[in-house]
């Protein structure tokens, strides 16, 4: 079982990537394989809008983003992290989540998969983060895990913060046990690729 950690902060070493790090143990530690990838200077672009995608479930930007595909598909649970800036989600979360509406063919889905949420912040924006990431997980057909919320200060950095460490690591663990427990949405209810809402016409 594969278990893939997402940093979608474009700091490489920041509270986002030690966080994920924490839930990664907690996860080696049910005995899944881990992976840690981060965003961070990576050529990443955000989507064009073409909607070529909704008809051939393959993105037609060529950059780095066609590997972290990859890995999303290959992995049974995902965990994703972000920092919080300006009162929302980073750019980079964003732009993950746009880019995967590609991932819309029944051999290239997130359907199934578990999501976890780690999610960073000084002040403002981590409900409104959270509830956009869930809304997320749910309308990809994924099955949602916990989350973690961490406010760090320069007094109190993240480190010393034992009960959010133990959080977060637990996290892990709860996303392998969740994968084990091998539920799927039901097939003949596959999900809109194009719109999420009960339209009259």
């Amino acid at each position: 079982m594969k278990i893939l950690a997402i940093s979608c902060s474009p700091r490489k070493d920041g509270n986002t990537m030690k966080l994920l790090e924490v839930a990664l143990e907690g996860a080696k530690e049910e005995g899944a394989g881990v992976e840690l990838y981060t965003m961070a200077g990576r050529d990443i672009k955000p989507c064009d809008g073409c909607r070529t995608c909704f008809e051939t479930g393959e993105c037609h930007i060529t950059d780095e983003m066609q590997e972290l595909f990859r890995k999303m598909l290959e992995a049974k649970g995902i965990i994703f992290g972000m920092p919080i800036y300006c009162y929302g989600m980073a750019a980079q979360a964003k732009i993950l989540i746009d880019r995967t509406v590609c991932l819309n063919r029944p051999e290239r889905t997130l359907a199934n998969k578990v999501g976890g949420l780690v999610v960073v912040a000084g002040s403002l924006g981590i409900v409104d983060a959270l509830k956009s990431f869930y809304f997320y997980i749910v309308t990809r057909q994924m099955i949602p895990a916990n989350f973690v919320a961490a406010y760090p200060l320069p007094t109190l950095p993240l480190e010393k913060m034992d009960n959010c460490m133990r959080a977060a690591r637990n996290l892990g663990r709860q996303i392998v046990k969740i994968c084990e427990k091998g539920f799927e949405y039901p097939k003949e209810f596959p999900r809109s690729f194009t719109a999420f809402g009960t339209h009259t016409i």
